[in-house]
């Protein structure tokens, strides 16, 4: 018995590594200014999932080709294995209901079997925003729960993490600098100033709690700037004062 038990876990452990890294999942936000960005989504397929199940393989891409093209988004076949998903939105009312439908359609829109599901992200973002005339203030939030990636005890301590399946990261690109909004239940993040990204690695088996503050330029607020300072600078040029002088300057 205890032989048996013992051939069994080594079994398993050596499936485990050969599944190891099976699907690489990268999930982002691009902020590309205040008229909107996109959403991109880059998955990768590991080889050992593709040969030792390839039609679980193609259903995955051909779900989330049906899903993007719902939402008026291209998806580009890098590799019969890796796909890069681009979902454009115009503005942060936008982003929210198309992040939401994405990947968590209501029952309507679902399709039957959807092969999507097989990675089990069930995320909610918000996004709130104050428009400061020459910059918008935005401060998103997103939690991912991905405890159905944890196989749980009885006491309901994490035995196995199938995070050695999936690699699940969240990455967010901004036109300025984004701030990580610190708390005890929030991930902290990677940060690259130099490209003005935050790239947080999620946990499998848990709940994992995003906040990121960060600004974005207006351009209306910028143009409205230009064209009065435009404007003051021919009254200027012409009138040999500003309009809120009541007499010339003084010519020497």
């Amino acid at each position: 018995m205890k032989q048996l038990l013992r051939k069994k876990t080594i079994l398993l452990v050596t499936l485990l590594m050969l599944l190891t890294g099976c699907v690489r999942y990268d999930v982002g936000v691009n902020f590309l200014s205040q008229q909107g960005g996109a959403i991109v989504q880059h998955i990768k397929l590991g080889k050992q999932l593709t040969s030792l199940n390839q039609l679980e393989g193609n259903q995955l891409l051909n779900s989330l080709e049906n899903r993007t093209v719902k939402l008026k988004g291209k998806m580009e076949r890098v590799s019969p294995e890796e796909v890069v998903v681009t979902i454009p939105f115009n503005n942060g009312k936008e982003l929210v209901a198309k992040f939401e439908e994405f990947f968590n359609p209501n029952q309507e829109n679902r399709a039957v079997g959807d092969a999507i599901d097989l990675l089990k992200l069930t995320a909610q973002i918000s996004l709130r925003q104050s428009n400061l005339l020459l910059v918008e203030r935005d401060r998103l939030s997103l939690i991912v729960d991905l405890r159905p990636l944890g196989l749980l005890s009885k006491q309901g301590n994490l035995i196995v993490s199938s995070g050695s399946l999936i690699d699940v990261a969240f990455v967010l690109n901004t036109p300025w600098k984004a701030k990580n909004v610190v708390n005890e239940n929030n991930l902290i993040p990677e940060v690259s100033e130099e490209n003005n990204q935050l790239v947080w690695q999620l946990k499998p088996g848990q709940i994992n709690s995003i906040e990121a503050v960060f600004w974005v330029p207006s351009p209306l607020g910028w143009g409205t700037l230009v064209i009065l300072l435009l404007i003051l600078l021919g009254f200027r040029l012409k009138y040999q004062r500003f309009p809120w002088t009541s007499e010339s300057l003084e010519t020497f």
